[in-house]
Parts: C-alpha cells; structure tokens; sequence
C-alpha cells in the first residue's frame, strides 16, 4: 500500500513541511478518483493513522494529522449467497479441477481466500482430527505481483482450531496422493518451494488469490451458475448456520471474527424468519388475511448442513483468547472480508485470460 500508493503521491507533492489533514483529504480523492472503493480508501485512512499516532508517541510530531482529515465513507455491501441446490451445483462441478479443494473448504469452514490458500500440511492433525488456521497467503503487488506468506493473522480470533469433517479428510488424503504422484511424475520440474502447502497446481506452485477469484468466475460462468464473489462462499456458510438457529457466538467462533457485533452486523438481513413472525403477530393484532409462514429457507439450510456435514462429529474447537490487540495488520483489515479485488470493483478493467 505505501509502496504503490502512498509514497508516490505524497513524493510527487514534494512536501517538505508538516502535512495536514487537508493534503491527506486530496489524498483520499485521489484514491476514489483512481476508481478505489470506499472501503479501501478507509484502509488507507487506518494505515496513515496507525503511521501518524506511533509518530505522535515517539514525539516526532505534535499531533496526527489525520484527526484533521474526513475518514472516507463506505457504502455497506451486502454479500450474496447461495442456496442448498447451487452450493451442491457448484461442488458436482469441480471433479478434476484446480479449485476443487479451494471451494469445498470455503464452503464447509467458511474460511477467508488468505486462510484457505495459506493452509499447510503441517496445520492438520490427521490424529486428533483438527485444522489448525495459523497462517495465510497474501499477493503483494508492488515491484511485481507475488505471493507471501505470514504467521500474523487477521486478528487474535482468526487463530481458531477447526474440528476435521471426515468427508474433508477424504478430500485432503486424495489431493494429498494427487500431489505426490505429480511430484514423482515431474520429477525436477515440480516446485519444490511450496511442498508443504495443500493449495498448490499441478507443477506444485501456489494457488494466487488473483488466480482463485478470476477461475472461480471462469467456473460460474461455465457451469450456468448465479455470479457471486469468492468471498460469499464464507456468507453461504454463514447463512446456513443462522438459518439453522446456531448461536451468534458459536457463527462468530466459526468464522473467527473478533466480536459478537462484528457477526450480528453482517448478517442480521439473513434473519428473514424473525421478520416473518413479527409481521405475523402484527397481523393477529390488526386483523385481516392470516399469513403462511414458511419454513422452506429453514429446511434447506438443514438439507445442506446434512449434505455438507454427513457422518461429521464435531469436536470442541480448541479456545482462544479473544480480545485483541491494536496491531497494523488489524489496522489495515479492520472491516470485514478480505480487500476486494479492484478487478472485481471494476469490471470494465481489461482482464487476463483465464
């Protein structure tokens, strides 16, 4: 971000003298002006003033000029999701394809694109039956695009301990036995730098985020299915758990937010069946026509959870400590979801063959 962005702008500016919330306002328009969302420019906005106040701390300068500056604003987007047919479409299509594991795992755990292509061999316990989520990969774009991994996670409750689904296991063993085959069969032209990561291609490199989000578009599109983003896989998990009245706590544990409002905000619109009862009660009151509250989207979600959790007996996931603490990474992902793609903001963007 500040090799691609920030330094840039503010070099070009030639600024020697205290910058003010006025040059960090130009800043922000510039950014929206080079087609950033407002949600990306608020990462901006949190970095900068992560920057300024260690700066204030250490008594480089007086005050942080961003408390000067207007935080951008942000329109709320609301993820799709799928239903029980389309998630059960989505998985008979991937027989034989690069993603296979990428998604089923994201739909069963509701795991971050980070998360899920960050995984390693060495974070299953194939004993205790356990996922451990202590790592993940991200594409830095400055100075040419490339994939690096960290140990630091989004926050202290993205470190959670996930029980092993014996279809997932199944899943895992196979690619597992796919991997080393390949590895035998292209002897030295096989990469040997990613050999502990289970998200990786045929020659054993790994699995880009940029390369996920555009063959998973390519895969909707081929397959007739409704267009959503990677990231709404995680609110298909999500919606399925609130359908089947799961607790918000044991939602927020299993998606690893940092708090229980952080949950409640994002996906209280998929709580249609209290709004049902309300409107029923109202018309008890009122009088007129009685309404027939369905249950169908409840037993759908039950039917999926079925499919998706077959022969599963969930262990206790491991507890951690859950308030965390004020770190640059938190600054920089301090809204839900990962970065949205610009190329999936900007859909007139050239786009790269699939």
């Amino acid at each position: 971000m500040i090799e691609s962005r920030i330094a840039p702008y503010f070099k070009e500016l030639g600024l020697s003298w205290e910058i003010t919330g006025d040059e960090i306002n130009d800043f922000y328009a510039y950014l929206r002006g080079d087609g950033l969302s407002g949600s990306i420019a608020q990462r901006y906005h949190s970095l900068l003033h992560l920057a300024f106040k260690n700066a204030v701390k250490r008594r480089l300068i007086p005050s942080n000029p961003c408390d000067q500056a207007d935080r951008p604003k942000a329109k709320q987007y609301i993820g799709s999701y799928y239903n029980t047919e389309e998630i059960k479409k989505l998985i008979d299509c991937l027989d034989g394809d690069p993603l296979r594991v990428v998604i089923i795992l994201a739909a069963y755990y509701g795991l971050r694109r980070s998360e899920i292509l960050g995984l390693k061999w060495s974070a299953i316990d194939w004993e205790e039956k356990k996922i451990y989520i202590r790592h993940k990969i991200i594409e830095n774009k400055a100075g040419g695009t490339h994939v690096e991994g960290y140990d630091v996670m989004k926050t202290k409750s993205s470190y959670r301990t996930m029980p092993l689904i014996p279809y997932i296991r199944e899943v895992l063993l196979a690619e597992k036995a796919q991997q080393e085959k390949m590895r035998r069969a292209m002897s030295k032209a096989y990469s040997k730098k990613y050999l502990d990561y289970v998200c990786v291609d045929a020659l054993g490199e790994i699995l880009t985020p940029q390369y996920v989000m555009r063959h998973f578009k390519f895969i909707l599109r081929h397959n007739g299915l409704k267009n959503i983003r990677f990231h709404d896989l995680r609110h298909s998990c999500a919606s399925m758990l609130f359908a089947q009245k799961v607790p918000m706590k044991m939602i927020r544990d299993w998606l690893g937010h940092s708090d229980m409002s952080k949950t409640a905000d994002i996906y209280s619109h998929l709580n249609y069946a209290s709004k049902l009862n309300v409107a029923h009660t109202l018309t008890n009151v009122f009088g007129g026509e009685v309404m027939n509250i369905r249950r169908q989207d409840d037993e759908e979600a039950k039917a999926l959870l079925t499919f998706l959790f077959r022969g599963a007996e969930h262990e206790q996931a491991e507890q951690i400590q859950e308030k965390s603490t004020e770190t640059l990474l938190e600054a920089i992902e301090a809204d839900e979801g990962e970065f949205i793609d610009e190329l999936e903001k900007n859909p007139n963007r050239p786009k790269k063959r699939v």
